[in-house]
């Protein structure tokens, strides 16, 4: 028999708070020096998602979690994250100063998400390509997109291990990703 589960909006809301601390964490365990690589030209680098997580946590999930909640009727704004990544010049960003700018709007966001009383988690927003959205569904989207970077970020520093290792090193001892 399956467990069965339900929406639980403190779990969620309690895992946003956790990658807050999170992701400051993490990024420590990149010298200054690797913030900047890519493994390829379709990467992005560790400054790269640190933007895009800043970006996001000002112009997406929390927007649309908050509008579907308050007016399920009013237009998102449009969003480009891949297009910012150029637009908004990533790489020539300071670290420091958008991991403080995530943790500063994660923190409000936490603390707006405190402060809703009763909220309707079944209020759905119609949205043109993707149908119906409801906010509980958006709440748990966004934790799944700071699991998906926490990915990309881990997958960063083994790619880093293998790439430090040297032209004839192999790290298969250590497993495969």
């Amino acid at each position: 028999m399956a467990d069965s589960f339900s929406f639980d909006p403190d779990a969620l809301i309690a895992r946003l708070v956790r990658f807050g601390h999170t992701l400051p964490a993490v990024v420590r365990c990149f010298l200054d020096t690797d913030v900047l690589w890519k493994p390829d030209a379709d990467s992005w680098s560790v400054l790269e998602i640190v933007c895009h997580l800043a970006d996001e946590e000002h112009k997406d999930f929390p927007t649309r979690v908050f509008l579907t909640l308050e007016d399920p009727a009013q237009d998102w704004p449009e969003i480009d994250p891949e297009g910012w990544a150029i637009s908004r010049v990533y790489q020539s960003r300071v670290l420091k100063d958008e991991l403080a700018r995530f943790v500063e709007a994660r923190s409000a966001n936490i603390e707006r998400l405190g402060a809703l009383k009763n909220p309707n988690w079944s209020s759905t927003k119609q949205h043109p390509k993707f149908g119906p959205m409801v906010a509980s569904d958006l709440l748990a989207a966004w934790c799944a997109h700071d699991a998906l970077h926490l990915r990309q970020l881990s997958k960063r520093l083994y790619q880093l291990a293998h790439r430090d290792g040297g032209e004839d090193s192999t790290t298969r001892y250590a497993g495969t990703w």
